[in-house]
This record gives structure tokens, sequence and C-alpha cells, in this order.
């Protein structure tokens, strides 16, 4: 969808871009039903940015609804995270399991694979890249800090509503 606004504009009106998505998603439900989730990507060009002068950049953004909830995110914690774990069903190891990994690039590379995102106890984050070694950096997917007085499922759904971004 194009905007019918003069070329030296900087900013899409919002009324313009609400519309527009509005049409996209008028026309992906009035069809048939689609058996895979359906996703947008969102394109954009900054003026005024040369990327061979400015550096790069990444960030996160968290949504109000969240995009993927069957995103797998594991929790890494110590007992009293395990156990709130358990009571709440959700994928957990703790550093006994961790520890028989033994920083096998494979198996770690594997682990990170499997989880889309990984959640660890305050007192456990320090200790993965001595425990694991530089895998989930690599992967992309170090673990996000949950605290004893946040509750587990309160940061599993920020986690899921987060998204990543970044300037290729």
């Amino acid at each position: 969808f194009r905007s019918h606004q003069p070329d030296n504009m900087s900013k899409i009106n919002r009324d313009t871009l609400r519309d527009c998505v509005e049409a996209v998603m008028k026309n992906s439900r009035g069809k048939k039903k689609r058996k895979f989730t359906e996703t947008v990507e969102l394109q954009i060009s900054l003026k005024n940015y040369d990327p061979q002068r400015d550096k790069r950049f990444a960030g996160t953004v968290k949504l109000k609804h969240i995009p993927r909830p069957k995103m797998r995110v594991c929790v890494l914690g110590d007992q009293l995270h395990i156990d709130e774990a358990k009571a709440n069903d959700m994928l957990h190891m703790d550093v006994e399991a961790l520890k028989k990994l033994n920083k096998n690039k494979k198996l770690v590379k594997k682990l990170a694979k499997k989880y889309d995102a990984f959640m660890a106890s305050d007192s456990l984050i320090k200790q993965i890249p001595r425990i694991l070694g530089p895998g989930l950096n690599k992967a992309g997917k170090f673990p996000t800090m949950v605290t004893h007085t946040e509750s587990l499922s309160g940061k599993m759904d920020e986690v899921k509503a987060t998204i990543k971004f970044q300037m290729k």
C-alpha cells in the first residue's frame, strides 16, 4: 500500500497507516482459513541514515499482545524456580542437567535449537557462561533474568511478547 502523500513528507499519517493495516487484516480474514500462522513483515526505510558511516543498531520491543503463543521458553533455574516451573507445567532444566552438557558444543547448540528463548534465575545467570560456554550467546538466546520476587508465568508472557529488531 502506498500512501497518497508527497515524497517530501517524513512520516506516514497515522490514519493512513491504520487504514492500510485494517485492509490487510480484512483481506486475510475474508479469504479461506489457512492452516498455518500468517505473519506480516514490516520494512522501514530510514531517511538521512548512511549505513556505511552510521553504526548498525539492534534492540527489543515489548508488544501489547503475544505474537507467538506457541514459543518454547525453557526455565534454567535454582530449586525455587524449578518447583514453580513444575507447578505451572513449564519447560525447565536445573543446574545438574546443565552440567551434564559439559560445555559440549554440539549439545549446547542442540539445546539452543530446541527452545526459542531461555529464562534463568538471578543466582544462576552469572554461572551460565561457565557451565555451558558461549553457545547460547552465539545463538542469540542468552537467558532473560528472573528474580524470586517476579512471577514466573508473568515473566514468561513478557518474554513471549518481546520481539527483537536489528538493522542489517
